[in-house]
């Protein structure tokens, strides 16, 4: 028991550190965005906290829907072509990472992001809506929806 008292000790921890040639880093978050405890994985660490896109498509897409999912992101600019992806599957999406905005491919995946988001962040990210890739690749109006999406979301990038 002394040795657990004695390990959570912060200053003999930031000696020990400092000892070792570690030096702690601390997770910082804009004051904008409000971070709950369902933002936190297992270990209790924030995931992904002021990300800047998240993008929500449909599991078990083909390859020419990635392909063209791919190049519409890089054609957007660095910052939504780096963007983390995360597949709706069975059971959901699982830890969403809290985003200042989300790009959402389809409205199955919509819901699920809704269901899995915490109402406070949703409501202070910037969400869009397009078609699923599929329609995508099937439909020039479905194209045409994607572009204006992609224009709307630069657009809610670069005033934030």
């Amino acid at each position: 028991m002394a040795a657990v008292a004695a390990i959570a000790d912060p200053r003999r921890r930031a000696r020990l550190l400092r000892v070792m040639g570690v030096t702690p880093w601390r997770l910082r978050t804009s004051p904008g965005v409000a971070v709950d405890d369902s933002a936190h994985d297992a270990g209790g660490s924030v995931m992904g906290v002021d990300a800047v896109c998240v993008v929500v498509i449909p599991a078990g897409c083909s390859e020419r829907e990635l392909d063209l999912l791919g190049r519409a992101l890089r054609a957007s600019g660095s910052v939504v072509a780096r963007a983390a992806r995360l597949e709706v599957g069975a059971q959901g999406l699982g830890p969403v990472p809290v985003a200042r905005s989300y790009l959402v491919f389809g409205e199955g995946q919509a819901r699920a992001l809704g269901h899995d988001l915490p109402a406070a962040v949703m409501s202070a990210a910037h969400i869009v809506l397009v078609d699923t890739p599929a329609a995508v690749l099937a439909d020039p109006a479905a194209k045409r929806r994607l572009w204006n999406g992609l224009r709307a979301l630069r657009r809610a990038l670069a005033t934030s």
